[in-house]
C-alpha cells in the first residue's frame, strides 16, 4: 500500500533533503584518479563505493557528477536512512528521484504504489523498467549518455524485501541507466553474480585512502594548515590516508604550537582515533557550540527552525551556517542552505557522548523534535521521534490520528509497525486505536491478533470502564473516528467471519455496519456491502450475492476512485457464467472497460484482468483467436499496471488456452505455477486449481494422479453437496467416469451417475444454469459410454437447448470424441439442427452451407477465415452488426474487427462494395 508512503513523502519538510545531490566545492581535494575509475565504471550495470565511514565517499561522488556536461548525463540522488527499510517509503522516494531526472517516467509505477491492495514490487518495476526502455538515449528525455541514480548509505537497509526489489532492478536494469550504491558495508546484492558477468565496478578503502599528496593538498589547501611535507607524510601514515582522521586531526591541530609533538604522540586504531578526536574537538569548542551539536545529534536532519525547538534556543540557522564554514563535519543538503546533515560517523560519536553526559536529557530531545514534526506536517517524523523518547502516551495519540488515512488505504505495515512498539495496556486503554491495530491485523492474515484487539476495543464501546482493568480510563484522540467506531467494528468483525468462513456471522455483522453507517459514507458502505455479498456467494445464493456486490461497487463509484469501483467486475461476471447468462457476463466485462474509457489515457490497475474474462468467455464461445488478442490486450495492460492477483489469473487463463489449442501439457506447467503464486484470501475459491489439473490430468488418462487428488481432498459421493464444493464435486464424477472408461467397473459409473442425479437437482435449486449445462452433458457422456445413445440424447437435448442461447460451444467441444459422435446422432435426429451443426463444424466437420463460399475465398491473395465469410453472409442478409455480434455470440468489437479484416482482404471499404466483390467471387454461393 503505498499511499500512506506518498503521503508521508509529500508532506515531508525533507523530501528535498533526501533527493538533494551534494554540490562538490573547489575548496575540497581533487581526486582524478578516481574520477576517471567512475567513469569507466559506467559501462557496467553498477558501481559499488564500499568502505567505513570517514572514507569521502559522498564527496567523491559529488566530485564526479560535477564534472558532467550539460545534456551529457543525468543524476538522481536518494540518501537512505533508517526509515527507508519500509518497502513502500523506499520505492515510492526511488521513483520520485528518478522523476527528478525523469520527469516524464514513473507516473505509472506511483499510481501502483498507491493500489489499495499491495502490489509485487516486481510488478511495478517492470512498469518504470519499461517506461526507461521506451525513451531513447539522446532524446529529450535521456541525455546521451544515459542517467545515473545514486543509492548513498545503503548500510542502512536491512530489509530483505527491498534487497530484493533492488537485485531485481539490476537484474533487469535498462542499458541507458547506471546505478551507484554506497555504503560502509557490502550489500546482499548477489555481488559474486554481478562481479563474475563483469557487471559490477568497485571502489574499496584501499582505493579512497588518500595518497600523500592527496592528503598535503587536503591539510593545507582545504583545512589552512601549513604542514611541512614530512608532517604531512606522517599523519597520512598515522591515519593510513583515512579521510575523516584527517579531517579530525586537522582540526584539533587548528592553533596548535606543537604541532609535530601532536602528530608524533597520534596513533590508534580507526575507533580510538574518532573517540579521542571527537572529544579533542569538542573540548576545542565553546559551551555553546558544545551543547548545540550534543543536543541536536538526536535528528537525523537539520534545519534552523528545527534546531531551535529542539534546543530550545533562537540561533539554530546562524549555528549550522557557523559549523559548515568551520568544516566541523556538517553537510548541506539543498542548495539553499536550509538543510543538513552531520557526517554520520561524527553523529554517532556525538549522541554517544549525549548518552553518557546527558542520558535524561535524550527523551525531552526527542519529545521536542516530535512536536515540531507534527506541528509541521510530517507525522512519520512526530510518530517516530515519540517513540525513540518512549514517549508512548504520544505516540499513541500520533498512531491513532493517522489511522484514518491508512484505513482508507488499506493496509500498513509501517503503521502496524509503529503500533507493535506500544505497550500492550496503552493500545488495550484506546478504543480506536485498538480498532486501527485489528483491522491491520485480519487484513496480514492474524487473525487470532485482530480477534483479540477487536475484543478490547468492545469492552469498551459496552460499558465505557473495564472490568478487567479497573483502574484504567479510556482515551480516544479521534473523536470522529469514536462515533463511528461501531460500524468499523462492525465490518471488522464481518471481515473476520467471512475469513473463517462463518457466513451467518459475516451476514450478522455487515448488516450490522450498513444499519449504522450513513447512505453518504460510500467508501465505508462498500467494505461491508462487499463482504456481505461474498457470503451470500458462499452460500450459493448468486442473485443476492451479486446484487449486494454491484451495490459495494456503485458506492465505490461514487467515491471517484476508478480502480475501486471496477474491482468486483470479474466477480460480477462469474456470477453470471455460473448463471449460464454468458451474454450477460460479457457485457459486464464491456460496460466496465466502458467506464475504464471515460477515466483517461491510463487505463487504472484491474484493467488487464476485465480482459482476462473476455479471454475466457470467447473460448466458451469457441473464438479462440478472439480470446488470444484479449489475452495479449490483457498481458500488455498488467505491463503498464501490474497487479498482484493478476499472476494467478494470468496463468489460469493461459491454461484454458493452452488445453483448448490441445497442449495439455504446457497447460498442467502453467496450472502448476498458478497453484505456487495463489495466496488465500476472503474470496471463496470456487474452482481449485487442484480440480482444474486433476481435469486435465483425466484427458491425459492419468487416473492414479486424478484419484490421488480425490483422496487428498478427502471427496466421496456421499458427501453433503455445497456450492463451494460444485466444481470439486462435478471434477469427482469426472473421475470415476474415466474410471469406468478404462476399468469398465459398473460400480464406477453407477456411482457417477447417481452423484450427477443430485449435482443436477442442487445446480437447478440454486438456479445455476452454467453448471447445470455441464452436468447434463456428463451425462450424457456417462449413458452413452454404457452403449445407450437412446437414453444419452435425452440431457444432451436439453443441454444443448439450454446452451444454444448464450452461445455455448467450449462446453461440448471440450469433451472430445465421444461428445463428436453424440452430437451426429443429435443431428440425425433433429434436435437444435442449425446449433447442433454449429458445435459440429467447431469439431473440424464444415457446415456444407459455407463450404463452397470457403473454396472462393481461399482465390484471394489472403484467403477469408471461416468466420469472416460467416459475418459476410450475415452483412449480405442485411444484419446490423449489434444483431450479427447476437447471431453469432461474440462481442460487438469482435465483429468490427472481422469486418475490418473482410474489407481488407477484398479490397473494399464499405458494405455495398462488400456485397458486390462477394458475389463477384462467389462466396456466397
Amino acid at each position: 500500500m503505498i499511499d500512506s508512503a506518498e503521503q508521508t513523502i509529500a508532506a515531508s519538510p525533507l523530501l528535498e533533503t533526501k533527493l538533494y545531490t551534494p554540490r562538490w566545492r573547489p575548496a575540497f581535494v581533487s581526486r582524478p584518479r578516481l574520477v576517471r575509475r567512475l567513469d569507466q565504471g559506467t559501462e557496467r550495470k553498477l558501481t559499488l563505493v564500499s568502505a567505513p565511514a570517514g572514507f569521502g565517499k559522498t564527496t567523491l561522488l559529488a566530485e564526479w557528477i560535477a564534472t558532467f556536461e550539460v545534456g551529457e548525463r543525468a543524476a538522481a540522488w536518494f540518501s537512505l536512512d533508517q526509515r527507508d527499510n519500509d518497502p513502500a517509503l523506499f520505492w515510492a522516494y526511488f521513483i520520485t528521484a528518478l522523476q527528478k531526472v525523469l520527469p516524464d517516467v514513473g507516473e505509472v509505477a506511483i499510481s501502483l504504489l498507491r493500489s489499495p491492495q499491495p502490489v509485487p514490487i516486481e510488478s511495478v518495476l517492470t512498469t518504470l523498467i519499461n517506461e526507461i526502455n521506451a525513451a531513447a538515449p539522446g532524446s529529450s528525455t535521456i541525455p546521451g549518455r544515459g542517467i545515473l541514480l545514486v543509492l548513498d548509505d545503503y548500510h542502512f537497509i536491512d530489509a530483505q524485501p527491498v534487497h530484493a526489489g533492488v537485485r531485481f532492478l539490476l537484474d533487469n536494469l535498462p542499458p541507458q541507466m547506471h546505478m551507484v550504491i554506497t555504503g560502509r558495508a557490502d550489500p546482499p546484492l548477489s555481488l559474486s553474480r554481478l562481479r563474475g558477468r563483469g557487471e559490477l565496478a568497485e571502489l574499496r578503502p584501499s582505493d579512497l585512502r588518500f595518497t600523500e599528496a592527496e592528503a598535503a593538498a587536503f591539510l593545507n589547501d582545504a583545512m589552512g594548515l601549513e604542514l611541512t611535507a614530512a608532517d604531512a607524510a606522517a599523519l597520512e601514515t598515522r591515519t593510513e590516508g583515512w579521510i575523516a582522521g584527517l579531517q579530525l586531526a586537522a582540526l584539533s591541530m587548528q592553533g596548535r604550537n606543537d604541532v609535530q609533538g601532536f602528530i608524533k604522540a597520534f596513533s590508534g586504531d580507526d575507533r580510538y582515533i574518532v573517540d579521542y578526536l571527537v572529544e579533542e574537538v569538542l573540548l576545542r569548542q565553546s559551551n555553546l557550540v558544545r551543547n548545540f551539536l550534543l543536543q541536536t545529534s538526536i535528528l537525523a536532519r537539520l534545519s534552523g527552525p528545527l534546531c531551535d525547538a529542539v534546543t530550545d534556543q533562537e540561533d539554530g540557522k546562524e549555528m549550522l551556517e557557523t559549523l559548515e564554514r568551520g568544516n566541523l563535519f556538517v553537510v548541506p543538503l539543498d542548495d539553499k542552505r536550509r538543510w543538513y546533515r552531520y557526517h554520520h560517523l561524527f553523529a554517532d560519536v556525538l549522541h554517544a557522548h549525549l548518552m553518557e553526559e546527558h542520558p535524561d536529557l535524550a527523551s525531552t530531545l526527542h519529545r521536542r523534535a516530535s512536536e515540531w514534526y507534527e506541528r509541521n506536517s510530517s507525522p512519520a517524523d512526530a510518530i517516530r521521534h515519540a517513540l525513540a523518547a518512549k514517549d508512548f502516551e504520544r505516540a499513541a495519540g500520533l498512531i491513532e490520528l493517522i489511522w484514518p488515512v491508512i484505513h482508507r488505504s488499506f493496509e500498513d505495515s509501517t503503521w502496524l509497525g509503529w503500533a507493535k512498539q506500544l505497550p500492550d495496556e496503552l493500545v488495550r486503554a484506546r478504543p480506536v486505536l485498538s480498532v486501527g491495530y485489528a483491522w491491520t491485523s485480519l487484513i496480514a492474515g492474524d487473525l487470532e491478533s485482530g480477534e483479540s484487539r477487536l475484543q478490547d476495543a468492545e469492552r469498551w464501546l459496552d460499558a465505557g470502564v473495564r472490568s478487567d482493568l479497573p483502574s484504567v480510563k479510556m482515551v480516544v484522540a479521534d473523536e470522529a473516528e469514536f462515533r463511528t467506531l461501531p460500524a468499523t467494528i462492525a465490518s471488522a468483525r464481518a471481515f473476520h467471519a467471512l475469513a473463517v468462513g462463518d457466513w451467518p456471522g459475516t451476514e450478522t455483522f455487515a448488516r450490522r455496519a450498513l444499519e449504522l453507517l450513513p447512505e453518504s459514507n460510500y467508501f465505508e458502505r462498500a467494505i461491508p456491502a462487499g463482504l456481505l455479498g461474498l457470503a451470500y456467494l458462499g452460500r450459493g445464493e448468486l442473485e443476492t450475492a451479486r446484487r449486494l456486490v454491484g451495490e459495494g461497487m456503485a458506492s465505490l463509484q461514487k467515491t471517484g476512485n476508478i480502480l475501486l469501483a471496477i474491482s468486483g467486475t470479474p466477480l460480477m461476471a462469474e456470477i453470471r457464467v455460473t448463471q449460464g447468462r454468458l451474454r450477460e457476463a460479457v457485457s459486464t466485462y464491456e460496460n466496465a472497460l466502458h467506464l475504464v474509457a471515460k477515466h483517461g489515457e491510463r487505463p487504472p490497475q484491474g484493467t488487464a484482468e476485465l480482459y482476462l474474462g473476455l479471454t475466457e468467455l470467447c473460448l466458451e464461445h469457441g473464438d479462440p483467436e478472439t480470446a488470444a488478442s484479449h489475452l495479449l490486450r490483457s498481458e500488455k495492460l498488467n505491463e503498464q499496471a501490474p497487479q498482484d492477483a493478476y499472476q494467478y489469473r494470468w496463468r489460469v487463463v493461459k491454461a484454458q488456452l493452452k488445453e483448448a489449442q490441445g497442449d495439455l501439457d504446457g497447460a498442467l506447467d502453467l496450472l502448476n505455477d498458478a497453484e505456487r503464486v495463489y495466496t488465500p484470501g476472503v474470496m471463496p475459491d470456487i474452482r481449485p486449481v487442484a480440480a482444474m489439473k486433476a481435469r486435465v490430468w483425466i484427458i491425459q488418462n492419468r487416473l492414479t494422479e486424478a484419484l490421488d487428488w480425490v483422496n487428498k481432498q478427502n471427496l466421496s459421493v456421499d458427501d453433503d453437496l455445497s456450492y463451494l464444493r460444485e466444481f470439486e464435486h462435478v471434477t469427482l464424477a469426472r473421475v470415476l467416469a474415466g474410471r469406468y472408461n478404462s476399468s469398465r467397473d459398473d460400480l464406477d459409473i453407477h456411482d457417477a451417475i447417481e452423484l450427477l442425479e443430485r449435482l443436477l437437482q442442487a445446480a437447478e435449486e440454486g438456479g445455476r444454469t452454467g453448471s447445470v449445462i455441464e452436468i447434463l452433458v456428463l451425462q450424457a457422456l456417462a449413458h452413452a459410454a454404457q452403449a445407450n445413445t437412446s437414453r444419452a440424447l435425452l440431457p444432451l437435448e436439453r443441454a444443448l437447448t439450454l446452451a444454444e442461447p448464450e452461445g455455448y460451444v467450449r462446453i461440448f467441444v471440450g469433451e472430445g470424441e465421444p461428445m463428436r459422435d453424440l452430437l451426429r446422432h443429435a443431428a440425425a435426429a433433429g434436435i437444435t439442427g442449425f446449433y447442433t451443426q454449429r458445435l459440429l463444424s467447431a469439431f473440424g466437420e464444415p457446415d456444407q452451407s459455407v463450404a463452397s463460399s470457403r473454396n472462393a475465398a481461399a482465390e484471394l491473395a489472403d484467403p477469408l477465415t471461416a468466420r469472416e465469410i460467416e459475418v459476410l453472409r450475415l452483412i449480405v442478409a442485411g444484419l446490423r452488426n449489434q444483431e450479427i455480434a447476437d447471431q453469432l455470440f461474440i462481442s460487438l468489437s469482435t465483429v468490427k474487427r472481422h469486418i475490418a479484416n473482410g474489407y481488407g482482404k477484398m479490397g473494399v471499404s464499405h458494405r455495398t462494395e462488400a456485397v458486390a466483390r462477394a458475389n463477384e467471387l462467389n462466396l456466397l454461393s
